[in-house]
């Protein structure tokens, strides 16, 4: 059988780290002082700061909270104006635009009704004014022409009411102006003659 080594273990503290030791107590006279206990007025006074303290950093982290939820608010809304600006900032010139859609919508009506040779001049007008109401169309601007369909407040002006035994009631029977939509907001609306009940 081996026999097992067996080490004896030297002590940590050596004669050099008790001088060590002793040296540090000397030169810091703080460091061999006994920790003072505080009174019982001290313990109260203490106690009270540091409910005073706590209820500041709660009021602290409110504070920072909202300041946060409204910055994200502000975010928000400036991006949904920027949003709209993009959307409806054309909405002057689509204003400027529809008195020409009618005017060649007029002069296609009149053409028409004319008597002589105007079919290749009215080919011409229908084709500039599909060629508009497409340029139009790429930028979401849709003409509103709601004849026979029922009456919506949202997007039809009413301008009279004609009692119709034909027509269900509030149904729009005749559109004296089309009316116009950009994204789905109304730029002017369709005015129409809706049906009643006679």
């Amino acid at each position: 059988m081996a026999e097992e080594n067996s080490k004896v273990e030297e002590p940590l503290e050596t004669p050099e780290t008790e001088a060590a030791a002793e040296d540090v107590a000397q030169e810091n006279p703080l460091f061999n002082e006994e920790p003072e206990l505080m009174t019982a007025d001290e313990t109260a006074v203490n106690a009270g700061r540091i409910e005073e303290l706590e209820q500041q950093l709660a009021l602290a982290k409110d504070q920072a909270l909202r300041a946060t939820a409204e910055a994200m608010n502000t975010k928000r809304r400036a991006e949904q104006d920027v949003e709209k600006a993009h959307k409806f900032g054309v909405d002057k010139f689509v204003n400027e635009m529809i008195p020409v859609v009618e005017s060649l919508e007029k002069g296609i009506e009149n053409a028409e009704q004319a008597e002589g040779q105007h079919e290749t001049m009215l080919e011409g007008m229908r084709l500039t004014h599909k060629q508009l109401l497409d340029a139009l169309g790429k930028f979401q601007v849709l003409q509103v022409n709601p004849e026979g369909e029922p009456f919506d407040p949202n997007f039809h002006q009413a301008i009279s009411m004609v009692p119709n035994p034909d027509m269900e009631p509030n149904t729009v029977m005749n559109v004296f102006q089309k009316g116009y939509t950009l994204h789905g907001r109304v730029i002017r609306p369709a005015m129409v003659v809706v049906s009643k009940a006679s």
